[in-house]
């Protein structure tokens, strides 16, 4: 445990109220939103600068004691619970400004406490546009966007978070500051360390700040939503849509267990019976919106889709938007345990991927809601159940590995947005290879070699 005269040596560095070391307090940061035991961390700081972040980190590390860093906590895969009960977290909320929103030359820089709705928001104001949305954008920091490489709704034409970043600021495990990157278009200098960190989840650097491309935004969008009786009648038209070579913006899936309980909770006026709908937007020009519009229509009707509807204004495709992000956190109203899950594939085996859920779903007896975003071919199977209840979870535990398995035969990947963490760490080697977990380690050692960042996350150290 931290000693009471190490918690001193905080408080007077970042004050008190910066330094939380009741029960309560540190039970509050002792999970994040997987499905995993707690783990109740010795003590919880707080930098409110970039400055007593480096401090922060050089006296844990010179202490040797092991560090968590945590933004919202919002992440699905055991990346921000403490490792073990000796573990400092260190909280990024605290570093929560935009330090620069240039028009000139398209790109922001932030600190990584800054929540990503509210980035996106003050880019929007500049009348420019970020276009990474992840579902928990609300709460998620820009930080733990890039440590986990987020995604969204937007990812299927416009990518996610890495093709936003283009320098970070980090700090290494000595508490050393590294500058990686720049302001311009074009920076070959020396090794790409920013792309190193992006996805690291925490166990390569303690990111510090963030250089974030900006683009114009879209002239015109449309929206639509596709009713579909049959859930693989939906699959095969989201196959179509980009066999058809074109770009959705969003294409969005949700079958009928989701649809039913997102209606109950939001009344979005969802067509209940549909065995499955589509969510689809397409933006750019004018007349490019117009004819990927009429091609999408066209792939929908050749997939029995039973009706396209177009929202009638802004209010009401707003709706429709807010009922797809309201997809999980539903879901998890309904029993007292929720396992997301977001096995992802190539596009064009997305039918073949829905199939499998429902065929696994079916064998193991579990219950299963499927939204996410098709369009790249990441579903999010969501498994309700009681915990509590171990031969249900033992079903459930079951059918999810059978559900990596047909993945990665798929040529997927056991993770399209929710990183790996310690959930998905014993399939890494699945999916890679032997040599390629040996190879991580050896550069977690070399990076890290008192092993303190996050050391049992993503391949251990």
């Amino acid at each position: 445990m931290v000693s009471q005269g190490l918690i001193s040596d905080f408080e007077r560095m970042l004050g008190k109220e910066n330094v939380f070391s009741s029960e309560a307090d540190l039970q509050s940061y002792s999970y994040d939103s997987a499905v995993l035991e707690p783990v109740i961390p010795s003590l919880v700081v707080r930098p409110t600068t970039t400055e007593k972040l480096g401090e922060c980190v050089k006296k844990l590390y010179d202490n040797g004691i092991p560090m968590t860093v945590r933004g919202a906590g919002t992440n699905l895969s055991g990346g921000t619970i403490p490792d073990r009960s000796e573990t400092v977290v260190i909280l990024t909320n605290g570093l929560n400004h935009i330090l620069e929103i240039n028009s000139n030359d398209l790109y922001a820089v932030v600190e990584p406490g800054v929540i990503t709705a509210q980035f996106a928001q003050a880019v929007a104001e500049k009348k420019l546009f970020y276009p990474p949305d992840p579902g928990s954008q609300a709460v998620s920091t820009i930080g733990g966007n890039i440590a986990e490489n987020a995604g969204g709704l937007r990812g299927l034409k416009y990518g996610v978070t890495k093709d936003y970043v283009m320098g970070v600021e980090f700090f290494d495990a000595t508490g050393e500051i590294v500058k990686t990157g720049s302001r311009t278009v074009k920076c070959v200098t020396g090794y790409n360390l920013a792309g190193m960190l992006i996805q690291s989840e925490g166990t390569l650097g303690v990111i510090s700040k963030a250089i974030l491309k900006l683009i114009p935004p879209p002239k015109a969008s449309r929206a639509m939503m596709a009713v579909f009786d049959d859930m693989q009648n939906a699959a095969e038209a989201v196959a179509g849509i980009i066999a058809a070579h074109v770009l959705p913006c969003t294409l969005e899936f949700l079958d009928n267990n989701t649809i039913v309980r997102v209606d109950d909770f939001t009344h979005s006026g969802l067509p209940r019976e549909a065995g499955a709908i589509l969510l689809i937007e397409v933006d750019g020009h004018p007349a490019q919106v117009e004819d990927d519009a009429l091609a999408v229509e066209r792939v929908l009707k050749e997939n029995k889709a039973s009706a396209v509807h177009i929202p009638k204004d802004a209010a009401e495709k707003f709706k429709l938007w807010e009922a797809r992000r309201m997809a999980l956190p539903v879901l998890a109203r309904c029993r007292p345990t929720t396992v997301l899950e977001d096995a992802t594939v190539p596009r064009s085996q997305i039918p073949a991927m829905m199939k499998a859920v429902n065929e696994i779903a079916a064998k193991y007896k579990v219950e299963v809601g499927t939204f996410g975003h098709a369009g790249d071919g990441n579903l999010h199977p969501t498994f309700l159940c009681d915990k509590r209840n171990k031969e249900e979870f033992h079903r459930v535990e079951m059918a999810i590995d059978e559900m990596f398995d047909v993945a990665i035969k798929l040529q997927g990947t056991l993770s399209g947005e929710h990183g790996i963490g310690t959930a998905k760490s014993k399939w890494m080697e699945k999916e890679t290879s032997r040599g390629t977990i040996l190879f991580s380690q050896r550069l977690r050692r070399a990076l890290d070699p008192k092993g303190l960042l996050n050391p049992t996350k993503l391949v251990g150290i």
